[in-house]
């Protein structure tokens, strides 16, 4: 109260108020600088962390990155988590996190097939030799794959995250991110390959989630709430603002990244309303409901991904979600 006090009298005076410390916080990526983390990087650079009370550090993951564990062992405040499997086996494993914000309404994980080959239709693609699928996939979406719609272990060839042997083999499938994996095919394979999105068939999960640990959501539940919010409006900027500084720090981060991958990601990003579409419409960016938890873990029980019995409402929280923060910030049109 005093330290406001004070504020307001300089005010009046025309002498500015005294800094306040910033709460120092870490968020892991669970990848490298891209556009699907976009906005985390926007409200680092157009200050809207800053105006929350926050000194946002971003630690970029990648394919040997492991924040999920950092996070685990107290060495960074938040994770950019994957989908509700990695939510649900945390409960099933009593890991002490929990996710606080779905900045991903939609999964955008895909799969990718080659035109005119019999593999135009999704249930064309089970029977597609190789599949390429990353050892992370295994037991989350392609496990749901295998139960729920008949894809074989016995196809899967290692995805170690380069497109050229998909390229090369017309008879093959892929995994990817509907905002990523296209464009690189489209540029080293001069062919626009058949996306299916894992959404469109069940694959309803949440991705992008804002994870923290149960401990912060309990004794820090302001700082949880202030970085819930400044990520939601720093993707509303990302999205229909100016998003230039933003870009040019994912570069900076990520050399590899050029602009045309970057547009056409915001692009897609946009047409899938993989971070705008659905509850956002009315209850913000990062919205979650009960309904949906409850809905996809009943589809992952039933396929056999996670076990039945567990309390998954451990899972999450909706305490710092559906206030609609931000939402004036969305074209009207």
């Amino acid at each position: 109260m005093r330290v406001a006090i004070i504020a307001a009298l300089l005010g009046t005076l025309g002498l500015p108020a005294p800094a306040l410390a910033l709460d120092k916080v870490t968020f892991g990526t669970n990848w490298l600088a891209d556009p699907e983390a976009g906005g985390y990087y926007q409200a680092l650079v157009d200050g809207t962390y800053t105006q929350y009370g926050l000194d946002v550090t971003i630690l970029q993951g990648g394919p040997a990155s492991n924040g999920g564990m950092l996070l685990i062992a107290g060495k960074i405040e938040f994770f950019m988590g994957g989908d509700m499997i990695g939510d649900f086996l945390a409960v099933q494993n009593n890991i002490p996190t929990i996710a606080v914000a779905a900045d991903f309404q939609k999964n955008p994980q895909c799969f990718m097939s080659h035109p005119g080959v019999g593999l135009d239709k999704w249930e064309d693609l089970q029977n597609a030799n190789p599949a390429f699928v990353s050892a992370g996939a295994v037991n989350t979406f392609w496990a749901w794959m295998r139960l729920a719609y008949g894809f074989k272990d016995e196809n899967i060839k290692p995805y170690n995250f380069n497109s050229a042997p998909f390229i090369v083999d017309t008879h093959s499938i892929q995994q990817g991110y509907i905002t990523s994996e296209p464009y690189e095919v489209e540029q080293q394979g001069h062919f626009k390959p058949n996306t299916f999105l894992l959404t469109d068939y069940g694959y309803t999960t949440y991705s992008t989630e804002i994870i923290t640990r149960r401990e912060i959501v309990e004794q820090k539940p302001d700082l949880v709430q202030r970085f819930v919010n400044a990520s939601a409006i720093g993707w509303y900027h990302y999205l229909y603002g100016d998003n230039t500084k933003a870009n040019a720090l994912i570069k900076k981060e990520n050399p590899e990244m050029t602009d045309e991958q970057i547009a056409f990601s915001i692009a897609k990003l946009k047409e899938y309303g993989i971070v705008d579409s659905g509850d956002t419409l009315t209850k913000g960016i990062g919205a979650m409901t009960d309904e949906h938890w409850k809905d996809f873990y009943e589809k992952m029980v039933k396929a056999g991904v996670v076990k039945a019995g567990i309390n998954y409402k451990e899972a999450y929280t909706l305490q710092f979600v559906n206030k609609g923060v931000g939402l004036e910030l969305r074209p009207k049109n």
